[in-house]
């Protein structure tokens, strides 16, 4: 174990081992418990001190006006936030007539730990009131990640050295006063008082609270019921109002005596059902949590947490650091997607309201490929989601003047919620973005249903916009114009090389699955013209290119801008806060890795070579405002060899959050970077990528890592891939039939359960010398281990 000063580095938790007043919104964050429909920002029980309180139900939002100094055709006049809902999480304590509240008294103790393999948070509190009594404080807090609507706490408090009298408050609380937030563009709105109550009501067996949203009007209820375990008499009392309710739970205690109160909590919301409707889901969502107990709770959530760690663990050798960081990130990144059945996965997840609780692209490109892989079941529910707003995002392409179906650049129902912006609302690529979700997932599952249920209407829509998008010029090449790629700091740019790319790929399997579907292409009125035309588009499409330079410009004519001034901004990150987006436009800087990102997801177009000169180029240039970008030039690092330089990018990508490194955590995790972190191991230095119906790999170590260990879900098996700086060896489970055909740098070979495959690997050299950064954006060195953050 190395210290990490507040923040041990263990492999299979976090740990704070006190609390640092000046990063409670970080620890907010990081503690944050969510199973994809609930979530629990990591508040104390008490509630305060608090940086940012947080409840949060997934797409539960309300409405507000997107306010324009000039409106203009088109323009979204609405947007969606996320709502901060009735806290359940608050347990308010007095010893004696003192409140229990750390900044008073004594603090012996504090420590709060997240356990990634029971998905527990804990915390221990040693504490000495005002008044001289010293207690401790213990408790357990759980988002159930196989009973949907439930969450609960345990708690648990004793005297140490005196008798005390102790007043357990348990409460739910609707509309809490939210601080005010930074004007950073990234953060949420704030809403004043956006729950309406409806109906309130209290029984033996647990407290309801029902509040509607005004605008969007959605139905939520919250209920709470709770078990008390003690060996002395208690009194326990219950007040109900509109905004709030609290079961009070009164004793006298022993040194040697404890006071046990679980608290199960539900939640629900619906936009559709009655009242009583919610009513109901709650209590059988709150009956059911009783029936299992605090035990059956915790041993379900073990159980569920140990089958998705044998299908998706990743074990770093040499480098303590990044072990923990990569489990986090896949812990985190299953809490946003686990039961989000059929809705959005926003890109804080449910940690914070950062982004206004948007979902973006990042949900395809960077978090999906980790799900798709890991737990394909919760990817298939993300895009069915997608599906679910298909009507609304043809809606959109028609009033843009377009044909097919336009996806929004954010949102979180599935209407466009980006106020008129170029470096959103040009940004087509994501209907790409999800063409390319739908595949990759049934090439991993081969599962033909989701394909005739939603896949191929999805491929449908989002080539039938392409086609109004583009046009073929005089010589027969197929072009894109005015159109923005990943990279935010160039707008309505012509022929953007990725969603060139990505647009023929699109085009492509639109083609493709429509002739494995005939009858179901049909039904959606695919002829054999409109196939034709995709296929001709896709081989036609036009990829800029600067002989003299040898490389690819971003997008037409990108590489003939003046260079940005590097020097005189070095000290004004993200530029975004810093330089009017005009300015950025017409200059070469780059936000985020984009023709970085073409090398990685449509590498076949690209020689070696090629990828080798762009990398080199790009790597110049990019600043990585985005927290999208090091996971992207991990990968490409470590493909074209430059494996130090990836080994950098991949440990801040998988640290982003613990560190802190955007300065924006507070404000929730960044789902994509997490995700990332998955691809910059597993894509980087696994090799992963997928072709031609085969997974592929094509391993190297950096200097630095004495091993890597990954498991993927390829079909209906386990791949298991065991990496050292000499060989990788290749093996299955999941049954004694598991099989799987894999490529190893090139040659296919076939893995079994009683036959695993070990090959030697070729050491990798790069090219080009190691390209240096823009000034000042060195990445962090993983190396450095010993660096405090």
């Amino acid at each position: 174990m190395i210290d990490r000063g507040q923040h041990p580095i263990e492999p299979w938790r976090l740990r704070e081992t006190r609390l640092a007043m000046d990063k409670l919104a970080q620890s907010e964050s990081l503690f944050a418990l969510s199973n994809g429909h609930i979530g629990l920002r990591g508040n104390l029980d008490e509630g305060e001190p608090y940086a940012i309180p947080g409840t949060y139900l997934n797409s539960f939002y309300e409405q507000r006006p997107l306010p324009y100094a000039e409106a203009g055709y088109g323009y979204p006049e609405s947007g969606q936030t996320l709502v901060d809902v009735t806290n359940g999480k608050l347990i308010r304590l007095l010893v004696d007539d003192s409140p229990f509240d750390i900044r008073y008294g004594y603090l012996t103790k504090h420590e709060r730990s997240l356990d990634f393999r029971t998905g527990m948070l804990e915390r221990h509190v040693d504490w000495t009131s005002p008044g001289g009594k010293r207690i401790k404080v213990r408790s357990r807090r759980m988002v159930s990640l196989t009973q949907r609507a439930v969450a609960a706490i345990e708690y648990i408090v004793e005297p140490v050295d005196q008798p005390a009298r102790f007043v357990i408050q348990s409460e739910l609380v609707a509309n809490e006063a939210q601080p005010k937030l930074s004007d950073d563009p990234r953060v949420a709105a704030v809403l004043d008082n956006p729950l309406k109550p409806v109906s309130h009501d209290g029984g033996e067996h647990g407290t309801v609270l029902i509040h509607r949203t005004t605008r969007s009007q959605q139905l939520m209820a919250a209920a709470m019921s709770h078990e008390v375990d003690t060996s002395v008499r208690y009194a326990i009392d219950q007040d109900v109002r509109e905004d709030w309710a609290r079961t009070t739970v009164i004793c006298q205690l022993q040194p040697g005596e404890s006071l046990r109160v679980v608290k199960y909590l539900a939640y629900g919301w619906s936009s559709l059902r009655s009242e009583t409707a919610v009513r109901d889901q709650v209590a059988a969502a709150l009956a059911s949590a009783r029936f299992s107990g605090w035990d059956g709770l915790t041993k379900q959530q073990v159980e569920f947490l140990d089958d998705f760690w044998d299908g998706a663990d990743i074990e770093v050798q040499g480098h303590p650091e990044l072990q923990q960081a990569a489990r986090f990130a896949l812990f985190h990144v299953l809490q946003a997607g686990a039961r989000a059945e059929r809705r959005a996965i926003p890109s804080k997840g449910l940690t914070g309201a950062g982004y206004d609780g948007h979902t973006f692209w990042d949900t395809e490109g960077f978090v999906l490929p980790v799900l798709t892989y890991t737990m394909p079941g919760a990817a298939a529910d993300a895009l069915r989601w997608r599906h679910s707003t298909l009507g609304m995002a043809k809606q959109r392409a028609e009033e843009l003047g377009f044909k097919g179906a336009a996806f929004p650049w954010r949102t979180i129902r599935g209407q466009e919620c980006s106020g008129y912006w170029p470096a959103g609302t040009a940004a087509f690529h994501i209907n790409a973005d999800i063409a390319e979700a739908v595949m990759r997932y049934y090439r991993a599952t081969a599962d033909e249903d989701f394909l005739d249920e939603v896949g191929l209407e999805l491929l449908v829509e989002t080539a039938r916009l392409w086609m109004s998008l583009g046009h073929h010029d005089r010589d027969g090449r197929w072009h894109l114009p005015g159109v923005t790629g990943p990279d935010e700091y160039s707008a309505v740019a012509d022929d953007n090389v990725f969603t060139n790319l990505m647009a023929a790929r699109n085009l492509r399997s639109a083609a493709e699955i429509a002739l494995k579907l005939p009858l179901r292409a049909r039904a959606l009125g695919v002829g054999s013209e409109e196939e034709a035309a995709w296929r001709d588009a896709a081989a036609a499409v036009y990829v800029p290119y600067d002989k003299d330079l040898g490389v690819h410009p971003q997008s037409e004519g990108f590489t003939g801008y003046a260079l940005w001034d590097f020097e005189g901004y070095k000290d004004k990150y993200p530029l975004l806060l810093h330089a009017p987006y005009f300015q950025l436009y017409r200059t070469q800087v780059v936000k985020q890795a984009d023709l970085m990102l073409a090398t990685y997801w449509c590498g076949d177009a690209f020689t070696a070579e090629e990828k080798a000169r762009n990398f080199d180029y790009y790597e110049r240039l990019t600043v990585r405002d985005s927290s999208l970008s090091a996971c992207v030039q991990a990968v490409m690092a470590a493909e074209v060899g430059h494996l130090d330089l990836a080994y950098d990018y991949a440990y801040e990508a998988a640290l982003i959050d613990m560190r802190n490194l955007h300065h924006n955590t507070g404000d929730g995790l960044h789902m994509a970077s997490l995700g990332g972190a998955w691809s910059a191991l597993v894509a980087g230095f696994g090799g992963l990528r997928e072709r031609d119906g085969f997974l592929c790999f094509d391993p190297a170590l950096p200097m630095g890592l004495s091993g890597l260990s990954f498991t993927v879900r390829w079909r209906d098996a386990r791949l298991k891939v065991e990496i050292d700086p000499v060989a990788v060896k290749y093996t299955v489970h999941d049954g004694a039939d598991a099989r799987v055909t894999l490529k190893h740098a090139g040659e296919e070979i076939t893995v079994t359960t009683d036959k695993p495959v070990i090959r030697t690997l070729e050491k990798r050299r790069p090219l080009l010398p190691r390209p240096p950064q823009p000034l000042g954006r060195e990445p962090r060195s993983a190396m450095a281990i010993n660096e405090e953050a």
